[in-house]
């Protein structure tokens, strides 16, 4: 089976593709010649996955899914959220997204966050999602080299290490995108 996961997020393809039973065969949007960038305009993470699956089945024919996430903060009434990419502005840059987080939580004390994974799933003519959640919290620096976005500030619960400082097989096992993706699987299995 070949199905178009829409992102050209490469890390996001690797995380994805590690989960995957060897007879799924992901394919990046650089696979079906979809170079421009799918509109994110929803307000929600949910709407946002669901718009960017349903632009890729609606303009190039593919069934295919989709995922937003976001990292929402308790304190900072769960901003990022849906604006968790572009947080620091359009230029899009993890670090000064972190760099962020991390001032506006200078004077909080409650650090609790979560990060939300909604894949959309649009499959021989109807739609899913799948939603996966791992609460944690925010540290007081980074730490870690590994993963991206905001993985070197966050740490999940009953973890001593951010999601930086994990093994990309042990993130996948606790995660958010792991817990949607396994529902995912789940259901393309059936």
């Amino acid at each position: 089976m070949e199905i178009v996961f829409a992102t050209n997020n490469l890390n996001k393809i690797k995380e994805v593709q590690a989960l995957m039973p060897k007879h799924i065969k992901l394919l990046s949007l650089a696979d079906i010649m979809c170079i421009e960038d799918i509109p994110e305009t929803q307000p929600t993470i949910e709407a946002n996955a669901i718009q960017k699956a349903e632009y890729v089945k609606t303009n190039y024919g593919y069934d295919c899914f989709a995922d937003d996430t976001g990292l929402e903060v308790k304190a900072l009434n769960g901003e990022p959220g849906v604006y968790s990419a572009r947080y620091a502005g359009s230029q899009r840059n993890s670090n000064d997204n972190m760099t962020k987080v991390l001032t506006e939580l200078n004077t909080k004390s409650n650090r609790n966050a979560q990060f939300k994974t909604v894949i959309a799933l649009h499959l021989n003519g109807e739609l899913k999602t799948f939603t996966g959640i791992c609460k944690g919290e925010i540290t007081k620096e980074k730490h870690g080299k590994d993963g991206f976005g905001y993985d070197p500030i966050f740490k999940a619960e009953g973890n001593i290490k951010t999601f930086a400082e994990i093994s990309l097989e042990e993130k996948n096992k606790i995660g958010h995108r792991g817990k949607a993706v396994s529902q995912l699987i789940e259901f393309l299995e059936r």
